[in-house]
Formats: C-alpha cells, structure tokens, sequence
C-alpha cells in the first residue's frame, strides 16, 4: 500500500546531491506525514570526500541546508565569495579591462554566494541519511523498473525487492532510466565544449573574489575557496580539452600548466594544482514534463545546463524545495501526494524557472563562445551599460541568488 504508519511513502532513487537532499528535507520537514525511502547505487560506506570541484552555493540554496541541519557542518569550510569580476578579452590581449563588477549588491554580512567542496557537501548529505532513523537507506541498489495505478506505484530494485509507494522521484541523474521508462522525452544538444575542473593552489589570497573571463572557445571561471585555493570550470574546444588533461595522464603537466596560466592570469602569483583535473562534456538538456504519472523528476533528471554561471546545483536544489513544499502542503490536506494534481502543481512550479535559466546560459555561452570583434565591441558595450545601472545590477544579484519568481518558502527560511 502507498501508505504507511507514517502516512504516504515515498521512494526516491538516488542519493546524490538534489536526492539525499530531497530525502532529508521530508524526513525532517514532513515526519508525520511521509514515509521517506532512499534508493542508492553507492553503499552507505563509499568515500565521498575526495571530490574537489568547487560548488557555488547560493543564499537561497544555503537557507535550504539550513533548513535540514546541513550548514552548521559545512560552514567552516565554506568560502564567501564578496565579488565577481567579469571580462571579456582574446586568449592572448595582454590586458583584460574589468567590464562588470559586482561588490557592493548584497546586504551588509551576506555574500553573493558560497563555495563549498563537492565532495564535503556529498559526505555531509551521506553521513545525515544514514544518522537519520526515519529514512529507510536502501544501499548498494537501484530502481529496475516501475509500474502505477490509481493508487500507488509498484517499484522493483534490481536486488530483486519490491516496494509499494504513493510517489517515485527520479534523482537519477541526466541519464535518468526512470525518466525514460515514463516516456518523457528531453530537448537538448550537446555542445563542441568540454568542461575542465580542478582545484588551483596560488601564492596570493585570493579575498573572496571569483572571475569569470569570457574566452573565444569559452567562459572561464576562478571560484575561490578556503585558503589560497581557487576552483576552476574551463570551458574548452572538445578536442583541445581531451588533448590537455591527456598530458597530464601521459606525465607532462608543464603544457597542461602553460595553457592555464595563460588564461588564469598572474594576479594571484604562482600556482600548481591541487588533485586531478576533470573533464566532462558539456550539454544543454530539459525534460518535456517534470512529472509522469505518480513520478516526479529533480536535479539532474530534469535539466542539464551549461556551467558557465555555476547555477546547475541552485536549480536543483529549487526543484527540491518547490516538491518538499508541494508535497507537504498536499499530504496536510489529508490528499494523495501523487496525484496528477499534486504533480502538475510542481511541475507548474519549476519548468518554466528552469527552462528560462537553461536558455539564459546557451545563450550567454553562445554570445561569448567566439572571436568576433564587431560582436565582442557591442557586448562589451552592453556590459558597461549594465556596470553602470545600480537597480539593474541588484536584480541580476537577486535572480542568481535564487530570490526572484515564486520562490519556495524553504530558499526564503521560512518555515513549512
């Protein structure tokens, strides 16, 4: 039966960073209302905390794991970022002028964002599941396939086990089996861009402050971290990219570290890197529907954007706080979670905010992805004129910082 002693089940299939935070937001949030079962491919006892990349953290996302207990444990790692720097120059200009500035457009003792290491926040989401009794961890496994009718969902695990719930929700990344099961299809390409990740040590500080150089082959970002460490996402020709990280494999890191600095800049004095470098390729993906019948997608099973404005993580989270609020509201109501209704509600909620910032990225990386002078002339112009519009810079501060929209009362730290 979808419902237990403690109300409506629900399974979530994976426990990455939209689902372990979607099962802790209902175990904490909505105790008496759901039942929260967690599905994961990885053991409860994989090291997770070896993962480097640095993630921007918005205020909204950071009043979420605020929510759920989260941020207490990841604070004192936490990086604030103060200020963003944006330029716009060819690889080889031997000067980059600041075009755009954001230092002064957030309230006194807040930051624009936080960076935290992937891996702290995937052990901080791995170690609460497991301390949490009223999450049923099911681990190492998967959802094989699934099933509804009019009153639930029947899931089998590819352990063999059956489960019975009111509500499936697919965190199972973008190459999500549950999503294709229901038949949902996603628009997307993918682009001529891979992306490149690693954690930068330097000789000077770095005081808080990102950049993002827009590049002809694309945007490179630095995102500080705690320490004089910075975490770059390199945005490369997909060939050059593979070429790259392939010397460092091959045990020829000076070309690899040429190419860097050529782009890093030698404002922060000299610098090595810290772990391996990373590359991904880089996509543009958004599912048609955010919900099937008694089926619910989040993260990375909804959309794929480009990493140029480090808003892949903050969307996810928004889709966690917007189905963690929606369900609770329903299940109150004494109403079924899982219901067309309850769903078209989220669904409602989160396509078009993730479809509008989706494209707002393709098209920033498409505008800066080249070298054309004429082009480069006119955006640049445009970016002075936006360095120069006070209300106009706090409202780009308050749509990155997620408190723009119907935003869900979890991102704003309101209770539920």
């Amino acid at each position: 039966m979808p419902n237990s002693r403690s109300g409506f089940r629900i399974v979530v299939a994976g426990g990455g960073f939209a689902g372990g935070t979607l099962a802790l937001a209902l175990a904490k949030l909505a105790p008496k209302t759901c039942g929260v079962t967690l599905v994961d491919a990885a053991p409860p006892s994989a090291p997770r905390g070896r993962d480097g990349r640095g993630l921007a953290l918005s205020p909204a996302s950071k009043n979420l794991l605020a929510a759920i207990g989260l941020w207490p444990r990841l604070e004192p790692g936490a990086q604030p970022m103060t200020s963003i720097e944006v330029t716009d120059s060819p690889l080889n200009a031997p000067l980059r002028p600041h075009l755009l500035g954001f230092a002064e457009d957030v309230a006194d003792g807040e930051a624009h964002a936080w960076l935290v290491e992937a891996g702290a926040l995937l052990e901080a989401i791995g170690e609460a599941v497991t301390a949490t009794p009223s999450i049923e961890l099911i681990a190492p496994d998967s959802v094989e396939t699934f099933g509804t009718d009019a009153f639930g969902a029947d899931i089998r695990l590819a352990s063999g086990r059956d489960l019975r719930a009111a509500l499936l929700v697919a965190a199972d990344g973008k190459k999500s089996r549950l999503r294709d099961q229901a038949g949902i299809h996603c628009i997307g390409w993918s682009y001529d861009q891979m992306g490149i990740v690693a954690t930068i040590a330097h000789e000077r500080p770095h005081h808080g402050r990102a950049v993002q150089h827009f590049l002809p082959s694309g945007p490179f970002a630095i995102l500080p971290l705690t320490g004089n460490r910075s975490s770059i996402v390199w945005t490369e020709d997909a060939d050059k990219a593979q070429d790259l990280v392939q010397d460092l494999v091959n045990g020829a890191p000076d070309v690899f570290l040429a190419a860097l600095g050529r782009r890093f800049g030698h404002r922060l004095g000299e610098i090595s890197l810290e772990g391996p470098a990373r590359t991904f390729p880089l996509s543009f993906q958004m599912a048609r529907a955010f919900a099937g019948e008694r089926l619910a997608l989040v993260g990375d099973a909804a959309h794929v954007v480009h990493p140029l404005a480090g808003q892949g993580l903050n969307i996810g989270f928004r889709d966690v706080a917007a189905l963690v609020e929606t369900v609770t509201e329903t299940a109150r109501l004494g109403l079924d979670i899982g219901s067309a209704a309850a769903l078209e509600r989220y669904q409602r909620w989160r396509r078009f905010d993730s479809a509008f910032s989706g494209a707002a990225m393709d098209g920033m990386n498409r505008l800066f992805s080249n070298d054309n002078a004429p082009l480069r002339a006119i955006r640049d112009l445009g970016m002075g004129l936006v360095d120069r519009a006070p209300g106009l810079k706090r409202f780009l501060v308050r749509e990155a910082s997620g408190a723009t929209g119907d935003v869900p009362r979890l991102l704003k730290g309101e209770a539920l």
